[in-house]
């Protein structure tokens, strides 16, 4: 099975050895994103603008790979403090319409530069 990378110049470059998103058969798998900037800066304002970058960020993606946010199947999402999840799921239900993705949501130790909440997910091809 061939792999097929998907990359949107709209974000930083990734922080370590990885693709924003690869497509494997029939399924296109979105690396985690946490709230970067075009620059590669956290943004600031809590968990909401994280929040809402991520999303920008992951529309970026979809795009690159000709999908949008009504191909996603999963989602995962990662909590540093799960305080944060009524505020991640106002933010959340913006971005999609049901039937909802199934998803998972756990609260993590850390998360890359310092960030609040990371998001990836899993798209049909």
């Amino acid at each position: 099975m061939s792999l097929t990378a998907y990359r949107s110049d709209k974000l930083a470059p990734p922080v370590g050895p990885f693709s924003q998103a690869v497509s494997a058969g029939d399924l296109i798998f979105l690396s985690g994103q946490v709230g970067l900037d075009s620059g590669g800066s956290l943004v600031g304002g809590g968990i909401e603008a994280q929040a809402e970058q991520i999303f920008a960020n992951l529309a970026a993606v979809l795009e690159a790979a000709g999908k949008r946010f009504a191909d996603v199947a999963r989602v995962g999402v990662f909590l540093t403090d799960m305080a944060d999840f009524a505020a991640l799921n106002a933010v959340y239900a913006i971005h999609f319409d049901q039937p909802y993705p199934a998803r998972t949501t756990v609260a993590v130790a850390a998360l890359p530069l310092g960030a609040a909440v990371e998001i990836d997910m899993l798209v049909r091809a």
